[in-house]
């Protein structure tokens, strides 16, 4: 079985390196300025490259590339060694005029075959009015940017360097309608963090957005200068009270890396010093103010307090249940507006219905223009008597600030069959109506004779006690030829850990065959082997478990000392570090290492307890 299950794994392995497709990806920032330097790579996942062709910069000068690159890395799992390699090429070059230009795409030939590259777009701006103001493409795509000319000597920061604006998508709404506060980041400086919340706002329920952990600036031109700007926070606010609503200025406090112009280079060479400094500075988002409108009245009397836009669904599973037995209506409520904060409606079910409180599914996001998604309610009731009922057609009543009106939306009604329950009296009287339910646990005691169970004939009876004894002796056979099977059975783990030690023996007599020969890593990863097969077999632990925090975890509960397992796994890294890292003598290196597998094999064997 071993053997068809390494046939197959090589067989996937093979098929997955034939499929393994060669790319080439183009790698460059999307903005830039006249005459920044930019860098534009072209990344191929494969080292053997025959051949590199690329297009013409147009629009851009070629100050020097490409130059070229080439990574490796290996990675160890389960004993397995896998590599993968890539080469770039760089070019280094200038803008040279202002607008959109298509950046040419490059081919490669792998084994004789011609892999293309896609293209990219790049926005090229003006260069800024001061000068020196060019960003580095290194900042390009974070939350960071290069430290720009015009900060004083004394590291003062004016506020046309830094600042925050806040705009709102609506300056007048209803009540319970949201809005959308954003805060924006504009930067000529080199942020290296940014702190400040939204303070509570009486009479608002506010509602922060996600936003990506990694910001990314973005060009944008004011006053002839490119500013690097990006949303630092949103929020959604949902007006609980008519009138204005005054939403104060937010103070954010920010770290600014800037260029330390005091410091003297030969102190900075002898580590006396650093050519930066951070400058603390706080700078604050204007307030804003809103009109509130209060809701048309009268309001319906069914009006759920919903203000947006919304559609409803219903369902009632199952159509046909037993007195007493449950029956739920799932309410689909979908749309976008104060979705968190509407009541669930309220369904008019029949009088002889049990009605339980609605359980709320919520699924909602948070957007631009409000919380948006669906909330699913369901009801879940109880029918009493038997009989033919019919549930009135839901309703939801809502509010449209687009049209500025209240909307109700309706269901289809419901038919629910329930079948009586087994014993139920055919009639009731009034006083019995009446005392339907007292409770949930004590109910109308029903008159009439008493129907008993039926008896069951077989409990007691010899044929009940034969197999029982029976079942029993099958259990004890089936355990005997388990235990037996297994001692057998050369593949179990109780065979293979009374075995452990024996092969682990063998594989180090091969070892120590290959510790004479050239070939170094076929010597340490038969000691590896020799390791990782003892401790899987001796632990019982399968392949795709056998690592080094599942052995440790294992030899500790097993009993084993703690300097022996410090001694193992140390064998282990040393045989790691040694297979890819040069040694000064490797034949010292072998023989010190293969010494310290045989030592570590024969004190775990006489430590772990026997399977």
């Amino acid at each position: 079985m071993r053997r068809i299950y390494s046939i197959l794994l090589l067989s996937f392995l093979f098929i997955g390196t034939l499929c393994a497709q060669v790319t080439l990806k183009i790698q460059a920032p999307t903005q830039a300025e006249v005459g920044q330097r930019i860098r534009i790579s072209y990344v191929a996942n494969t080292a053997d490259v025959e051949d590199f062709q690329v297009g013409d910069f147009q629009g851009f000068n070629v100050l020097y590339g490409p130059s070229t690159s080439r990574s490796s890395s290996f990675s160890m799992t389960n004993g397995r060694t896998t590599q993968s390699s890539t080469v770039t090429f760089t070019y280094t070059v200038v803008p040279t005029a202002q607008g959109t230009y298509k950046l040419p795409a490059a081919t490669i030939k792998v084994e004789g075959k011609s892999v293309k590259s896609g293209t990219a777009d790049i926005e090229v701006l003006p260069a800024s009015s001061s000068q020196g103001q060019q960003p580095s493409n290194s900042q390009q795509g974070s939350s960071s940017r290069q430290q720009q000319q015009g900060t004083s000597n004394s590291g003062q920061i004016s506020g046309k360097e830094l600042y925050m604006t806040v705009t709102a998508n609506r300056q007048r709404i209803y009540e319970q309608e949201a809005v959308t506060l954003t805060y924006k980041l504009y930067t000529l400086v080199n942020i290296q963090q940014i702190s400040g919340e939204m303070p509570q706002i009486d009479g608002c329920h506010v509602q922060e957005m996600d936003r990506p952990a990694q910001l990314s600036l973005k060009y944008e031109r004011v006053n002839g200068r490119n500013y690097g700007t990006a949303v630092w926070k949103q929020y959604v606010l949902f007006p609980q009270k008519t009138g204005k609503l005054k939403i104060p200025g937010i103070t954010f406090d920010t770290q600014v890396e800037v260029q330390n112009h005091s410091m003297d280079p030969f102190d900075i060479f002898f580590g006396g010093g650093s050519l930066s400094q951070i400058v603390r500075k706080q700078i604050t988002a204007p307030a804003i103010e809103i009109e509130v409108l209060p809701l048309p009245s009268p309001k319906p009397d069914n009006f759920s307090g919903a203000v947006g836009k919304f559609s409803i669904s219903a369902t009632l599973t199952p159509e046909q249940v037993n007195a007493n037995d449950a029956a739920t209506l799932r309410l689909i409520v979908s749309g976008q507006g104060n979705m968190k904060l509407m009541k669930a409606p309220t369904i008019r079910f029949p009088q002889d219905f049990e009605v339980y409180d609605p359980k709320e599914n919520n699924k909602t996001t948070n957007t631009a223009t409000g919380v948006k998604g669906n909330i699913t309610y369901d009801y879940v009731v109880v029918p009493r008597h038997g009989g033919k009922y019919v549930v009135p057609p839901v309703e939801f009543c809502y509010f449209d600030p687009e049209t500025g009106r209240y909307n109700t939306l309706q269901t289809d009604s419901f038919s629910l069959a329930v079948a009586k329950a087994k014993g139920q009296p055919v009639a009731y009287t009034r006083e019995q109506e009446d005392l339907n339910v007292l409770s949930n646990d004590i109910r109308f005691i029903k008159l009439g004779q008493l129907e008993s169970a039926e008896s069951d004939d077989f409990f007691g009876t010899s044929a009940y006690w034969l197999t029982y004894v029976l079942l029993f002796v099958a259990f004890i056979l089936a355990f005997a030829w388990l235990k037996r099977w297994q001692s057998q059975n050369p593949n179990s783990w109780i065979v293979k850990g009374k075995k452990a030690g024996k092969v682990a023996s063998r594989r180090l007599k091969k070892a120590a065959k290959l510790m004479h020969e050239k070939d170094d890593a076929a010597f340490y990863d038969e000691v590896m082997r020799a390791l990782l097969g003892y401790a899987g077999d001796k632990l019982s632990l399968p392949t795709n478990e056998l690592n080094k925090d599942n052995v440790i975890s294992k030899l500790t509960a097993r009993g084993v000392e703690q300097t022996v397992v410090d001694a193992f796994i140390a064998v282990l890294s040393d045989c790691e570090f040694a297979r890819y890292a040069p040694v000064d003598d490797p034949s010292m290196a072998k023989e010190k290492i293969y010494q310290q597998a045989s030592d570590v094999i024969t004190q775990m064997n006489k430590t772990v307890r026997k399977l």
